[in-house]
């Protein structure tokens, strides 16, 4: 992404977007209207069953080209961009000369192992039903991930949702991953959504919150459904926190937390 296009998408976050149509309102429990046009959801863990095979396939992909990177330095970074984690850890503790291939080898070797852990991959109870109800509501699905594009058509060619979403974003469309928030206007961008506004961001990681909170999106939903405990996730602002995917259709319709009681 070019620097001004990359200035002119995060102008969404300081409210240069104007009103996008038809937006569906959301109450609020304290009675004020939450106008959501579009829902923007992680995939790992958030959609799909987390079982550790994103962390299994990343550590043995270091160790195997002679890297140690334990399992609570990389909780640090679930969420982010698989190929920037691997150029931060190369980068923080690489041989000075090869890095470039490194990175490849490391990276690649994390694909290979992943794509073969997901042959079979599985979705959130209750996840599939949520998509169709926020279809059946009216609302726009957006998905992000920090998988590439290769893993991520798999597991939605897998699990045959492609339909539901209007976009996928995935590290590969991005400069930065999360917590930065790109990917998140890059969704907007597809579904023609212009107020940030208007856009509601959920996710299992603290990175998917705070890249949704750096995105400045209306509604910040986390869900101890993946990676991280409710306890964790409640460390970070967010409108909500709930058990899974599976609850947002029914937290939209009976309404969201206000927004004065969110951290």
């Amino acid at each position: 992404m070019n620097i001004s296009r990359r200035h002119s998408l995060a102008a969404l976050a300081a409210g240069a977007g104007m009103g996008a149509a038809s937006p569906l309102a959301a109450q609020t429990t304290a009675g004020t209207a939450v106008k959501i046009r579009l829902i923007v959801s992680d995939v790992g863990g958030t959609l799909i069953q987390d079982h550790g095979e994103v962390p299994a396939a990343m550590l043995g992909a270091f160790s195997r080209h002679g890297m140690t990177v334990t399992a609570a330095e990389f909780s640090e970074w679930r969420g982010a961009s698989k190929r920037g984690m691997v150029q931060h850890f190369v980068g923080l503790r690489g041989p000075a000369t090869g890095r470039p291939a490194l990175i490849d080898a490391i990276y690649n070797d994390f694909v290979s192992t992943a794509s073969k852990a997901y042959a079979d991959v599985q979705p959130i109870a209750g996840a599939e039903d949520a998509l169709k109800a926020f279809r059946a509501q009216g609302y726009l699905i957006a998905a992000t991930t920090g998988f590439d594009r290769k893993l991520n058509s798999q597991i939605m060619k897998k699990l045959g949702w492609e339909h539901y979403f209007v976009a996928s974003v995935t590290s590969d469309d991005v400069v930065d991953g999360r917590p930065a928030p790109f990917m998140i206007y890059h969704a907007m961008e597809a579904a023609h959504v212009e107020d940030i506004a208007s856009v509601l961001v959920v996710g299992d990681t603290p990175l998917d919150l705070q890249a949704g909170n750096n995105s400045g999106a209306a509604v910040v939903i986390g869900v101890h459904s993946g990676a991280a405990s409710a306890e964790r996730l409640g460390r970070e602002r967010a409108t909500a926190i709930l058990p899974s995917i599976a609850a947002l259709p029914a937290l939209l319709k009976n309404g969201l937390p206000a927004q004065a009681n969110c951290r």
